[in-house]
């Protein structure tokens, strides 16, 4: 019962990483806000909690509504003792030579802006409450091109530098902030934003999951609960020597290019050898 008294506030809490988050806090004795735009998810996770899960309906695009998130939290509990910054969706998937103003700016607002308001308007009630901390939800697309479309990728840089400097300004008052990179994990984000029918959004989860045991060194799927596990550290006391900085859990997939530990999979050096062998076995005695 790591979390026994603490009030934690999780956004994109109806599904996903965020969901598994919720029931991993509450489960260790966190009492949990649970913040989405799913109505029936959210209502449905507080429903079945004992009171351990309140919902409160967030549009995190919405300055105002994470404000008021906070607010109700911190009324209801007493203060904020751990905020999961964790809604996002994939945002505007044109490239950088077709995207339009307004879809760079509605990614930026559902996937950088929120996470720099929860952090904004949780920490007036963080200050001075021991082991506050803040995790960020960031993406493997920080670190890298070819994970996720530009704007995506570009909003979560953000969130990873957001987390250092927010760690900075926010150390004097006891508040630790930590940002998490997942990598394929198996949820709804790659199809939601699809304008196709939920039937068909289910195949594309079901070919995905499928794909996704294949897409990295460890020989599964990421699931929502390994991203759970590692909120749940970074908000503990176990973590306590940790700030500004970020956990990667992606299975290995950015371990480097797929010879690297695919041996089915040669790569420039093995293509090289092979040339030069089958050049000297034609080469004349």
């Amino acid at each position: 019962m790591r979390f026994a008294g603490k009030i934690a506030v999780v956004t994109g809490a109806a599904s996903g990483i965020g969901k598994a988050t919720v029931l991993k806090l509450a489960s260790e004795g966190a009492h949990v806000f649970a913040a989405d735009i799913d109505e029936t998810g959210g209502r449905a996770l507080a429903e079945h909690s004992n009171g351990k899960i309140d919902f409160v309906r967030c549009d995190v695009t919405r300055p105002s509504d994470i404000e008021a998130l906070m607010n109700e939290a911190a009324a209801k509990g007493g203060g904020i003792d751990i905020v999961f910054n964790n809604a996002a969706a994939g945002g505007d998937r044109a490239p950088i030579d077709e995207i339009t103003p307004e879809g760079w700016d509605r990614t930026m607002d559902l996937v950088l802006k929120s996470v720099a308001m929860g952090i904004r308007y949780a920490a007036p009630h963080m200050k001075g409450r021991k082991g506050a901390s803040i995790i960020n939800t960031a993406s493997v697309a920080a670190l890298g091109a070819g994970y996720s479309p530009t704007a995506y990728a570009v909003a979560k840089v953000g969130v990873l530098h957001l987390s250092k400097v927010a760690a900075t300004d926010l150390a004097r008052y006891g508040i630790r902030v930590n940002a998490i990179c997942p990598g394929f994990i198996n949820t709804n984000i790659f199809t939601a934003s699809l304008d196709v029918p939920e039937a068909m959004k289910e195949q594309a989860n079901a070919v995905i999951a499928g794909m996704s045991a294949q897409a990295q060194p460890v020989a599964r799927g990421g699931q929502p609960d390994d991203i759970a596990n590692a909120v749940a550290f970074l908000a503990s006391d176990e973590s306590s020597f940790m700030t500004g900085t970020h956990l990667l859990v992606d299975g290995g997939l950015t371990i480097g290019q797929r010879h690297a530990w695919d041996p089915e999979s040669p790569g420039m050096f093995d293509a090289l050898v092979a040339m030069e062998e089958a050049a000297k076995a034609g080469a004349p005695a």
